[in-house]
């Protein structure tokens, strides 16, 4: 404890966050606390440097999340301020990777709503004419059918690619996505999203809640890291 600090028992110290005395013992054995000071009689004294090292991980917990929040204080502690932020910035760096998808979600949602004015294709479709049809050589639509982007179906007998409007419409938004320069690894998760959806709409809807869900989760990471630097400071 620093000189003139308020002693806080661990009743005390629960008190002053809205937790169990239980809860506080448990914070301090993972690492969220720095250690207590111990009386002569083998209580913990904590102070008020603890009580800042709580709410400090309690304002990273919403953005960050309980695990990443727990390693970000417990090396603090430790004293390895960098290794706390190097979290901090794999956590944001992982933020902007789903940002990039969403980007990808929503441009390929343009490519669909450009697609819908045409006029609509045969149900069935030898590769060949699907290349013609979205602008693309039909080795383009074998590299992405072994990249497992496009699944088409085959036609009895001869064994000839053939695929369905779900499969043009894939091919769709692969095109519009690979154009705008996105790898195999950004445009799998789209395809599986649209999948799952089962409509344009269904997934526009998905993609707008996911949006306000990372804007929320940017302001919490921005509290977090405000309560971390001043924790430090």
């Amino acid at each position: 404890m620093r000189n003139g600090e308020r002693r806080l028992r661990t009743v005390d110290l629960a008190r002053a966050v809205g937790l169990s005395t239980q809860q506080v013992r448990n914070y301090e054995g993972a690492g969220v606390l720095p250690p207590a000071g111990r009386t002569e009689a083998g209580y913990r004294v904590f102070g008020e440097r603890h009580r800042d090292a709580l709410l400090t991980y309690r304002a990273l917990q919403p953005g960050y999340g309980a695990v990443t929040a727990t390693r970000v204080m417990r090396a603090v502690h430790d004293g390895d301020v960098a290794a706390a932020l190097a979290l901090v910035d794999a956590a944001h760096g992982a933020l902007h990777e789903e940002r990039g998808s969403l980007r990808a979600a929503r441009e390929a949602l343009e490519a669909l709503a450009g697609g819908e004015t045409a006029a609509p294709s045969p149900h069935r479709l030898r590769i060949g004419e699907v290349a013609a049809l979205i602008g693309v050589r039909t080795s383009a639509l074998r590299v992405w059918e072994e990249a497992g982007l496009l699944v088409p179906g085959r036609e009895h007998g001869t064994g000839y690619r053939v695929y369905g409007p779900a499969d043009v419409r894939d091919a769709r938004v692969v095109r519009a996505l690979r154009r705008s320069h996105h790898l195999f690894d950004r445009i799998r998760p789209v395809l599986d999203d649209l999948r799952r959806e089962g409509s344009t709409e269904a997934l526009r809807a998905a993609v707008e809640a996911r949006g306000q869900a990372l804007t929320a989760r940017t302001r919490s990471m921005l509290a977090g890291a405000a309560a971390l630097h001043a924790y430090l400071e």
